[in-house]
């Protein structure tokens, strides 16, 4: 455990099949704006996190218990202190003589991308494209042709520069103007559509599976 506690940008978490944590790191600690590891450790993720987000995270840990692998999760952590930050997760089960015994997992901060790659120069049009042009359909051909290369290359690149992939970064986008605009007075079905979603539902779905909590609740969290 004490690796992982000097690791400021990673959370490390190992939890029961009742989903209550068994071992946390010190950034999840600090994150969660609580003094000692005695105050997480034994509670389930119910208590720890609002229930918007707590839903969220026993699903997923449900899944694991099950058998499922989460790995390169793109999503948003809110904390109690409301500061928010994008992260890729990943879980696996914890088995012991053979059976599951619970959910291991870390979410690593996704961090700036790597300006001194060779390739971020190509990219840059691509990136500049994208932000003008999230709330339209992804034609990942386009991109890969203003980048000058193969749409799998460009899948490559895109990892190393800035560790997801075209299509996560999209999806980061338009989250991201969504989340500004829910602090607005425009309604969601206006936002959904200026983030470019066809239906309100779809907004909605991909809204509580990258945000954990859905457009109203969120707007009424910043509100409050």
């Amino acid at each position: 455990m004490r690796l992982f506690d000097q690791l400021p940008d990673v959370v490390f978490f190992i939890k029961d099949t009742d989903c209550c944590y068994t071992h946390v790191n010190q950034t999840l600690i600090q994150r969660l704006g609580v003094k000692q590891r005695e105050d997480i450790i034994g509670k389930s993720v119910l208590q720890v996190y609002p229930p918007g987000l707590a839903s969220k995270y026993i699903m997923q840990d449900r899944r694991v218990l099950c058998g499922e692998v989460i790995e390169n999760l793109l999503e948003i952590q809110l904390y109690s202190n409301r500061l928010t930050g994008w992260c890729l997760t990943y879980k696996q089960p914890l088995i012991q003589d053979g059976e599951v015994v619970g959910v291991i997992g870390l979410s690593r901060d996704l961090g700036q991308p790597d300006s001194q790659h060779s390739s971020f120069g190509r990219l840059q049009e691509v990136i500049d494209h994208m932000q003008a042009h999230f709330n339209e359909p992804l034609r990942i051909n386009l991109l890969a042709d203003k980048a000058g290369v193969s749409v799998a290359q460009l899948e490559r690149l895109f990892k190393r520069v800035f560790q997801i992939t075209p299509q996560q970064l999209l999806t980061k986008l338009r989250m991201e103007a969504a989340m500004r605009a829910l602090h607005t007075e425009a309604g969601i079905a206006e936002i959904s559509h200026t983030c470019g979603f066809s239906d309100q539902s779809g907004f909605a779905r991909q809204f509580k599976s990258t945000v954990g909590i859905t457009p109203r609740a969120y707007r009424a969290l910043v509100q409050r």
